[in-house]
């Protein structure tokens, strides 16, 4: 009777054990479609401002077809990797964030058109977006990394394996956003020491002269 106790009191504890699990799991996995949920918010929006931005620029820079093409051409490509996952994505919108950049320094040359408002406005919002994507992101990737964590640890990964929780993968950001920016001392200046100036020298004191007689 007693070995009996024992074994339902053994089998309640593992079914709870993988219950628990199981809901940690699910709720981990949640998390991250939640998370990458809000990324994907935030990259069509970028994607809806790309067109408006290209028509209000491409009146004033005739010679400048070739980063108009490059920067359509990068959205299509962003547009179409969403289906890819969040690493072909990543890798897109990389690319599309790089020719952005090259487009706003051609921008730069036309005075006219930085003081477009509707221009400026455009830029003000991609700006904004950019910030939301990087905030969103970072919350994605946390998620991402707690949840890889716990399918790879035991007990979770043996429930993990029976269930088909599968790893995800990372949105990896701009590779220029990371990189430390590098200081060339090769052309620097050299520094002459100058020497402290000698204490002027002091000229010997003459002994005062001896006093005269008086004259008769």
């Amino acid at each position: 009777m007693i070995a009996v106790i024992v074994v339902i009191v053994v089998v309640v504890i593992l079914a709870l054990g993988l219950w628990a699990t199981y809901n940690g799991l699910v709720r981990r996995r949640n998390q991250v479609d939640n998370a990458w949920s809000q990324i994907d918010v935030q990259l069509k929006r970028r994607h809806d401002l790309i067109p408006n931005l290209v028509e209000s620029v491409k009146g004033y820079m005739q010679f400048e077809q070739d980063t108009l093409t490059k920067v359509t051409n990068a959205r299509a490509a962003a547009v179409a990797a969403g289906a890819q996952g969040p690493a072909a994505q990543a890798q897109a919108e990389n690319t599309l964030t790089q020719t952005l950049r090259s487009l706003f320094a051609v921008v730069e040359n036309y005075p006219d058109l930085k003081a477009n408002q509707n221009v400026i406005s455009l830029q003000e919002e991609l700006t904004t977006t950019e910030n939301k994507i990087s905030f969103a992101r970072q919350f994605y990737n946390d998620s991402v990394m707690s949840y890889n964590t716990k399918i790879q640890s035991f007990p979770a990964n043996t429930i993990a394996g029976m269930f088909n929780f599968s790893a995800r993968q990372f949105f990896e950001g701009d590779a220029a956003d990371r990189e430390v920016p590098k200081v060339d001392l090769g052309m620097a200046p050299a520094v002459q020491m100058q020497q402290p100036a000698a204490p002027p020298a002091q000229q010997p004191q003459q002994p005062p002269a001896p006093p005269q007689p008086p004259t008769q």
